[in-house]
């Protein structure tokens, strides 16, 4: 006997159904899948704000604790610029140089530097140092010029002292660190700046939007400004970072953090 078959196929309308039902299950994953990706790329950004913002504050604590190591008396350690966003400026010596001095007294403001005696290896050109006269109690930075290691001598020919230092005045090389928001060179994207001495600013940040400092002085008192560095007992710092993008479902755009932390000054008000 022959054997009849069925070859009937799909109708049209279950064709439609099935490709109705395919574009709903399809769909349902796309959206799925969109919602779990922007889910992700949001925690990245609010991981990147948080690292952002913890780092900025471990390093501004760090060199807060060390401001005033060996500066010498009179030379305001801790510089507080009330600008909101605040500005704060740290001196520190770094213990690279030790024992040098004045051999000669200078001639003039323009004269190099003589220290006939002393080691001046972990001195190169282009590097800034602090000149001090510990008698006047005044000093200033310099930059070298150039470093004679033979003869002990510092030139500084593109920077003329502002007075002529005595037999006896001291070089150290003190760190002068700045650190300040910068919300104008990128409005969307504002930053922690550091910079050294008068070189170029430095981004150590990212998405920092705002830097607050208070300071807690010796009477107690909590001022913006202290009258000088020495009466500072602690530094209470605020520091706000943001995302990196604006999120349209947020009610506030940006996804914020704010950090705050005090500080105990190390090395102030010793004396």
């Amino acid at each position: 006997m022959n054997t009849i078959k069925n070859i009937r196929g799909f109708t049209l309308l279950e064709l439609l159904i099935s490709a109705a039902i395919s574009v709903i299950i399809v769909g349902s994953a796309l959206s799925v899948y969109l919602a779990q990706h922007k889910h992700l790329i949001i925690q990245d950004q609010i991981s990147d704000m948080q690292q952002s913002v913890r780092a900025g504050m471990e390093e501004l604590a760090t060199k807060i604790r060390m401001a005033g190591y060996n500066v010498p008396s009179g030379i305001n350690a801790i510089q507080a610029y009330n600008t909101n966003p605040d500005t704060i400026m740290v001196l520190y010596d770094t213990d690279v140089l030790e024992g040098v001095d004045i051999d000669h007294a200078m001639p003039m403001p323009s004269a190099e530097l003589r220290c006939d005696d002393d080691d001046l290896t972990p001195l190169q050109d282009g590097d800034w140092v602090f000149i001090y006269d510990p008698s006047a109690q005044v000093g200033e930075f310099f930059l070298i010029s150039h470093v004679q290691y033979g003869s002990g001598h510092i030139q500084h020919n593109t920077m003329p002292l502002s007075r002529i230092y005595p037999t006896g005045s001291t070089l150290t090389r003190i760190d002068r660190v700045k650190y300040f928001i910068d919300n104008t060179t990128d409005a969307n994207h504002p930053r922690l700046m550091v910079q050294y001495f008068s070189n170029t600013p430095q981004i150590y940040a990212d998405n920092i939007t705002d830097l607050q400092f208070r300071y807690i002085l010796s009477s107690g008192a909590t001022v913006d400004v202290p009258p000088t560095s020495d009466m500072i007992r602690e530094v209470l710092i605020n520091m706000v970072s943001r995302t990196e993008r604006a999120d349209e479902t947020f009610q506030d755009s940006y996804r914020t953090r704010s950090l705050e932390t005090k500080v105990k000054v190390r090395n102030l008000g010793i004396n």
